[in-house]
């Protein structure tokens, strides 16, 4: 079935149906995934989707709440459906007809009644694009960010290795308020090749606002850096200048795991 062929006027009520989507997104014309007083967000024009196909406000749960300009290969998010005529495997087309070009639904299915995008996710992967070159193409200028320092992509996989495990992220992280927990779990942090990029992989349990931006940001910004150096700013549990932030424009949401 091609996108054109689900119609509207083909739905009816029945059954509620947990519906699972696997989305991916452009984040360059967003103000981020959430609903914003102003500016196009991605959850806003899904929710406008579903309205088109259900006649009635859907709510939307997403994996995690992307800001703005970072983008989605593998987002998910779950919503219930009183449709009956449409499968759950033809959300995907139906979606997409009322999407923009810079939003695509990738996969959708049925899933247990519940299931949770976000309580249930076990593991969720980032990554961070880099580019080595003096001055970045301009078909790449949202899509990834220089890579300035002359580390080795070995020498950054030691730096980056103080950070795997169990740590307060307070250091690496824009926290919201005083009072928020700042302790995650890295399970894998690691530089690798991608041509023409090199690209930061990190997995955890979930992030703190900026947290892979500004770990990003400061691995590759320190001169020099050395582990030792990032295992002291890590036990640090405080803000310090010497932590850049990372361009938003380089980082996706890869995926999110579940049991």
């Amino acid at each position: 079935m091609d996108e054109s062929s689900v119609s509207d006027h083909s739905v009816t009520e029945g059954r509620s149906r947990n519906i699972r989507l696997i989305i991916a997104y452009d984040g360059s014309g967003f103000c981020g995934w959430q609903i914003q007083p102003t500016g196009r967000s991605v959850e806003g024009e899904i929710q406008t989707a579903l309205r088109r196909v259900h006649r009635h406000p859907i709510r939307l749960i997403a994996a995690g709440r992307t800001d703005a300009k970072v983008h989605a290969n593998g987002q998910v998010a779950n919503f219930q459906s009183d449709c009956d005529s449409i499968p759950a495997p033809k959300f995907r087309e139906a979606l997409n007809r009322h999407l923009p070009a810079d939003i695509r639904i990738l996969k959708s299915e049925e899933v247990a009644t519940e299931f949770h995008a976000r309580r249930d996710a076990v593991r969720r992967i980032y990554h961070y694009l880099l580019l080595r070159q003096a001055i970045i193409p301009p078909r790449w200028r949202n899509y990834c960010s220089r890579y300035r320092s002359s580390l080795s992509v070995g020498a950054l996989n030691r730096c980056a290795a103080p950070l795997i495990g169990t740590h307060d992220f307070t250091t690496f992280a824009a926290l919201q308020h005083a009072s928020q927990n700042a302790i995650r779990t890295i399970y894998s942090a690691s530089f690798f090749f991608r041509n023409p990029f090199v690209v930061f992989r990190i997995v955890a349990t979930s992030f703190l606002w900026k947290m892979v931006r500004t770990i990003v940001g400061t691995l590759t910004g320190l001169p020099n850096c050395q582990p030792e150096e990032i295992g002291a700013l890590l036990r640090q549990q405080t803000p310090n200048p010497r932590c850049v932030t990372a361009p938003a424009c380089g980082l996706y949401l890869e995926q999110v795991v579940y049991e």
